[in-house]
């Protein structure tokens, strides 16, 4: 595996675990970013979908596709600038801030493997 496939393969792990916690113990997720609890379907349905999303992470990098490996950059990129602007409208979201940084972490270190990879 190459380091940019390396790089989404573990970020796809990371998506599984933070699903698996929304979808399986969602109010004791949110305590540790201090976000409020919840008893609402959709934190659940979250869930699912971030586990979604971490199998085609995953699964990209296992198998190098190199195209999904550069859109990955940009999906990461934005949910890096959408959670800064929910930060900055002050929707109460600065533990998602936290997220962002782990988006755009993990979009760089791609990014920047993927650049030297040419």
């Amino acid at each position: 595996m190459t380091t940019a496939a390396k790089s989404v393969y573990y970020f796809g792990l990371y998506l599984y675990a933070t699903g698996c916690a929304l979808l399986l113990i969602p109010n004791k997720f949110l305590g540790l970013f201090l976000l409020p609890e919840t008893n609402e379907v959709w934190i659940r349905v979250a869930g699912i979908l971030v586990i979604c999303i971490g199998y085609y992470y995953h699964r990209t990098g296992a198998g190098n596709i190199k195209e999904m490996l550069r859109l990955t950059v940009h999906a990461r990129c934005f949910v890096f600038l959408a959670f800064l602007a929910l930060v900055v409208l002050k929707y109460d979201a600065i533990p998602l801030a936290g997220f962002g940084i782990v988006d755009l972490l993990g979009a760089l270190w791609t990014w920047a493997a993927l650049k030297k990879e040419k």
